[in-house]
C-alpha cells in the first residue's frame, strides 16, 4: 500500500505488523525487541593458563576450519534461496498459474459475488452456483446444521440448495466472501504455525471494521466488507506461493545432494529453514498490487471493488482514493495498530503516526473499539 509504503516511519510499523503475521519472534527482531541469553560463569571463564605453542596451532588450525565451513554453509544459502526468489518472482509473472491453480479461483465464487451485489439478487439465483462448488457446499451444510441455527433437532439438513434457503440473503453476503477467503488460504504455512490463524483474523477483523466504517458514513456495506476480506487476496498468494516453491525446491536439493554422495552439501542443506527475511520481501513488494491484479481477472460486473483495491496499491494520497479504499485503508491501519499494541510492538508515537496516514479520525477510533471486528453474527428468524 503506497499511503504506507511511501512514508518512511510508517512503512517500518506496517512491516512489523506484517512480520508479525510471520512469527512473532521475526517481529520482535524486526523492530528491536530482542531477548539476549545471559552469559554463563564458569570456571574455564576465569581458567588463566599459558597453551603450549602445539595447543596454540590446533586451535588456530580449527578456528580456520570452522571459519571456511561457516562461509561454505553461507555462500550454500545465499545461492539457495538466490534460486527460491527466482523462480517465484517467474510464478509471480504467471498470473494465470497463480489464479487458476495457486489459489485455485473458480470462475462460480465471483459470479456469486456479482449477485450478490445487485440489489434485485435473490437467494435462487446464486443456488446453482453455490452447488457447482463443492467446498461451499460442505461450508453452508455444516453451518446451517450447528445447534444454534439448526430449525429443528430432530431435522438434518443435507442438502445444499436448502441450507440456502435456511440462510437467507443477508446472512449470505457476510458469509460468501467469508468463505470464500477462507477456502484460498494455505492449507498449511508451516513453519510458521500461527500465520494461517493471523491470516484469517486479520481479513476478517479489517472486512468487518471496513464494514462498521461503511455504516457510519452511508456507504454499502456489502462492497466495504467484500473489499476489506478480499484485500488481502495478494497475501495469501504470496505465502502460498512462497512456501510451497520452498519446501519443493528444498526436498529437490536435499535429494541430489544425497544422491550425489555430497556429504558436506548435504548437511549444509538440512539445517536451511524457511527465510523470515524473503517471504517479507515478497509480502511488502507484491502483496496489495497482486490483489489487485487477481481481483481484475475476476471481471465483476456489478461488485464495485475494482476501482478500490487499484487504489489501495497504488494510490499515494489517501484523499485521492475511491471512498471504499478509504475506509479499508482506516481498517487496514487500525487492525495492523490492534495487533502491535496487543504484543507491546508499537510505541505512542508510532501508533498516532500509523493511524494518522489513514485519516483516522478519534471518532472513528472509538467507533472500532466499541464495535466487535473480531465475530461475524448472523441473524437467523
Amino acid at each position: 500500500m503506497q499511503i504506507f509504503e511511501n512514508n518512511q516511519a510508517v512503512a517500518t510499523i506496517y512491516q512489523r505488523a506484517t512480520s508479525l503475521t510471520i512469527c512473532k519472534k521475526f517481529a520482535e527482531k524486526q523492530s528491536g525487541k530482542i531477548s539476549i541469553a545471559d552469559q554463563q560463569g564458569s570456571e574455564q571463564e576465569n581458567r588463566r593458563r599459558e597453551l603450549l605453542s602445539v595447543e596454540v596451532q590446533a586451535q588456530q588450525e580449527k578456528i580456520i576450519a570452522k571459519h571456511g565451513e561457516e562461509h561454505f554453509q553461507k555462500q550454500t544459502q545465499q545461492a539457495f534461496f538466490s534460486r527460491v526468489r527466482t523462480k517465484i518472482n517467474s510464478d509471480f509473472d504467471n498470473k494465470e498459474h497463480l489464479y487458476h491453480h495457486v489459489l485455485g479461483i473458480e470462475d462460480a465464487c465471483p459470479a456469486i459475488l456479482d449477485i450478490l451485489s445487485a440489489r434485485a439478487a435473490s437467494v435462487n439465483q446464486i443456488k446453482s452456483l453455490a452447488a457447482s462448488l463443492s467446498w461451499l457446499s460442505n461450508d453452508l451444510i455444516r453451518l446451517v446444521n450447528k445447534p444454534q441455527y439448526r430449525k429443528r433437532a430432530d431435522v438434518q439438513v443435507t442438502d445444499a440448495k436448502l441450507a440456502l434457503s435456511y440462510i437467507g440473503l443477508d446472512n449470505l453476503k457476510l458469509l460468501m466472501p467469508t468463505f470464500t477467503l477462507k477456502h484460498w488460504l494455505p492449507t498449511s504455512t508451516a513453519p510458521y504455525g500461527l500465520m494461517k490463524r493471523k491470516l484469517w483474523n486479520d481479513s476478517l477483523s479489517i472486512a468487518l471494521a471496513a464494514r462498521a466504517l461503511a455504516k457510519e458514513q452511508g456507504l454499502d456495506e456489502f462492497t466495504a466488507f467484500t473489499t476489506g476480506m478480499l484485500s488481502n487476496i495478494g497475501r495469501l498468494a504470496v505465502t502460498r506461493c512462497y512456501l510451497t516453491t520452498f519446501s519443493e525446491m528444498y526436498k529437490k536439493e536435499v535429494r541430489q545432494a544425497f544422491e550425489r554422495k555430497d556429504k558436506r552439501l548435504h548437511n549444509v542443506l538440512s539445517q536451511i529453514k524457511a527465510s523470515e527475511e524473503l517471504l517479507l520481501e515478497q509480502l511488502t513488494m507484491r502483496s496489495s498490487q497482486l490483489s489487485a491484479d487477481l481481483i481484475e481477472k475476476m471481471s465483476f460486473r456489478r461488485l464495485d471493488i475494482t476501482e478500490p483495491i487499484f487504489d489501495l496499491a497504488y494510490a499515494d494520497n489517501i484523499e485521492k482514493m475511491h471512498p471504499i479504499a478509504q475506509i479499508v485503508a482506516k481498517a487496514k491501519a487500525h487492525v495492523a495498530f490492534r495487533a502491535l499494541a496487543k504484543e507491546a510492538l508499537i510505541s505512542s508515537d508510532e501508533s498516532q503516526a500509523l493511524l494518522n496516514a489513514a485519516n483516522l479520525t478519534p471518532a472513528e477510533i472509538t467507533l472500532l473499539q466499541k464495535s466487535d471486528i473480531d465475530h461475524i453474527k448472523l441473524n437467523f428468524s
